[in-house]
């Protein structure tokens, strides 16, 4: 086969049974995998903001390595149960071709053999979505779906859970969509959850060219592989992502004058920043990871001006 230049290494998408490739055809219908990923999601989107994403909870190991999927301008996959990860990459190409999510997700659970164990949620490009449950995953299993919005889960305390995740989507609307959607994570784990407990938990939110210095389409991708406490373990690394790469509007920003220039110069110093001012302040911030929050001398985001003032 061709190679895809959208996924390096694979092959290229073939026409197959289900309209999927047909090399793939055989790995789905697999023997079951001999560990569940039993956990609860929500897959969803802003259509206003442009972003797509998923967020997840699971008694199981590094639940953000199976469970989500995402691209900008093209939609969201959470894949669970007896998960078939596959589900992630294939998904998002029949929905990079337009498809509506529910056939998308009918399109890949009726190419799969292993469907009744399997669990899925799809948020298309529009907004549309759908979830499935299949008939042998095991209780208490379900989902939901709405506008913008799929929420599923299975090894649940009971469906509070995932009635949790959707009523909170729903409330949270006009919140940053990262927001909502560990909003969406605390009120289901206080719900109930997954009834075995606590492990990992994952967020995951695309935005074209929202990532890195704006190069990179991942605006959010955090994974808590292994902790007591994964909610509060994923919360304070959000924290910590908002400090580092967050955006403070232009109109917040603080005039550098006379005064502010000698304080930074002094601050800096004492920190042994030494040189021009602004080379200086660009060198301390690199030495932070604060970098992406320094533009010149004339102006001064706050919160590289607080965390200076910390130190």
């Amino acid at each position: 086969m061709e190679p895809d230049p959208r996924f390096p290494g694979r092959p290229a998408l073939t026409a197959g049974k289900a309209g999927l490739r047909a090399d793939l055809i055989p790995l789905r219908a697999a023997r079951k995998p001999r560990h569940a990923v039993s956990t609860y999601s929500i897959c969803a989107c802003d259509l206003e903001a442009d972003r797509w994403g998923v967020a997840t909870q699971s008694k199981f190991l590094a639940v953000g390595s199976v469970v989500p999927w995402a691209a900008p301008r093209v939609g969201a996959i959470a894949t669970q149960a007896y998960a078939n990860p596959r589900y992630g990459p294939d998904g998002l190409e029949l929905l990079r071709e337009g498809l509506p999510a529910e056939q998308v997700l009918q399109r890949l659970v009726g190419a799969d053999e292993g469907r009744d164990h399997r669990q899925l949620g799809v948020v298309d490009r529009r907004g549309g979505s759908a979830t499935f449950t299949g008939a042998e995953c095991q209780a208490w299993a379900g989902g939901v779906a709405g506008p913008r919005f799929a929420a599923q889960g299975n090894i649940l305390v009971s469906e509070e859970t995932v009635t949790a995740l959707a009523e909170t989507f729903r409330a949270t609307d006009g919140d940053p969509l990262p927001d909502r959607l560990l909003d969406c994570l605390d009120a289901a784990q206080a719900a109930g959850g997954d009834s075995r407990g606590q492990q990992s938990a994952a967020l995951l939110v695309v935005e074209q060219d929202g990532g890195y210095a704006g190069l990179s389409d991942v605006l959010v991708d955090l994974r808590v592989d292994d902790h007591a406490r994964p909610l509060e373990e994923l919360r304070r690394l959000y924290a910590m992502h908002g400090l580092l790469f967050g955006k403070t509007p232009d109109a917040d920003w603080i005039e550098v004058d006379e005064a502010l220039a000698a304080e930074l110069g002094d601050r800096l110093g004492r920190l042994g920043y030494e040189g021009e001012l602004a080379d200086a302040l660009f060198r301390w911030a690199g030495n932070e990871n604060l970098e992406e929050r320094v533009e010149g001398i004339e102006r001064v985001d706050p919160v590289v001006l607080r965390e200076l003032r910390a130190r």
